[in-house]
């Protein structure tokens, strides 16, 4: 068999690990044809790794075996253990960090619907254009985003394109509403909208805990930003963003856990109102561990 082979140990390494990150970019980070694509050229690379020939080389009459060369079974038991390490660490992390990207984008824009509704009820029409405006904008970026890519999250949900592309045609058509019309009757169209995006989450099992945290999440590092940087005042203007944040968690789910991160955080802000710096940064780092177990275990 070995004369049948055209690749050294090197070249067949290179290949296996093109091999997986192009399986793990392909399966959970893209879409469409990007993603056949991807997939096709893994196990290409896979296959060609396994055998130890590469077709390519044939027609070019090249090799990258050395000759005599040999692999011990050593090598292939401690390669192959490697291997499924690492791709189950990747897949774990591709797992969490794309489920936590779309939570961060869901969130960038159902912040302007969430605004768009409490405005409309209030019938403010400066600030309902405003954030209504704002809505549109960011309503449309996240459709054409999630419409041509699903997260692996999401990626058995049939109806997920369907639902996104009826709710921005019902909040497409409440523009003039919002403009010139009946506020009330539009914040009415836009509550209807609130059950469609809690089923989308809910049949994808996106807890509204795991959307909380996200949200509390960026506002948490300003907090812990200005703590290693030992500014006591940044510490506080920050601070009040951050509480009302985690009050929406709490509103959720306020156990044992979540009183943790409460506590952390409250005590990051009277470290800094007693202007007492040189704790304030451990202090910080607690708190980001308290919402780190949190949310690997519940986000």
């Amino acid at each position: 068999m070995h004369k049948f082979k055209n690749e050294g140990w090197l070249d067949r390494l290179i290949r296996i690990n093109l091999s997986l990150i192009l399986f793990i970019l392909g399966f959970f980070w893209v879409g469409w044809i990007i993603q056949i694509i991807l997939l096709i050229l893994s196990a290409i690379l896979f296959i060609t790794w396994i055998v130890g020939f590469c077709g390519l080389y044939k027609l070019i009459w090249i090799t990258t075996l050395k000759k005599d060369e040999k692999i011990s079974k050593l090598y292939w038991i401690i390669f192959t253990a490697l291997f499924i390490i690492i791709s189950i660490a990747w897949s774990y992390y591709s797992i969490f960090f794309t489920k936590k990207f779309f939570i961060e984008d869901y969130n960038k824009m159902n912040k302007y619907y969430k605004q768009t509704l409490f405005d409309t009820g209030k019938e403010k029409r400066a600030e309902s254009i405003s954030n209504y405006n704002s809505l549109i904008k960011e309503y449309k970026i996240f459709l054409d985003k999630y419409t041509t890519y699903h997260p692996y999250s999401l990626s058995t949900d049939k109806n997920l394109n369907s639902d996104l592309e009826n709710q921005f045609i019902v909040i497409n058509s409440l523009k003039e509403k919002v403009n010139t019309g009946n506020l009330k009757e539009a914040h009415l169209s836009f509550e209807k909208i609130r059950p469609i995006f809690q089923d989308i989450l809910k049949r994808n099992w996106f807890s509204m805990l795991a959307v909380s945290l996200v949200d509390f999440h960026d506002v948490m590092e300003n907090v812990i930003e200005a703590a290693d940087s030992k500014d006591s005042k940044w510490v506080i203007n920050s601070y009040t963003e951050a509480d009302i944040k985690l009050k929406a968690v709490e509103e959720v789910a306020n156990d044992l856990e979540i009183q943790t991160i409460r506590k952390n955080l409250d005590e990051v802000k009277n470290l800094a109102e007693q202007n007492k710096i040189d704790t304030i940064s451990a202090k910080a780092a607690e708190l980001k561990s308290s919402f780190v177990k949190v949310y690997l275990k519940r986000g």
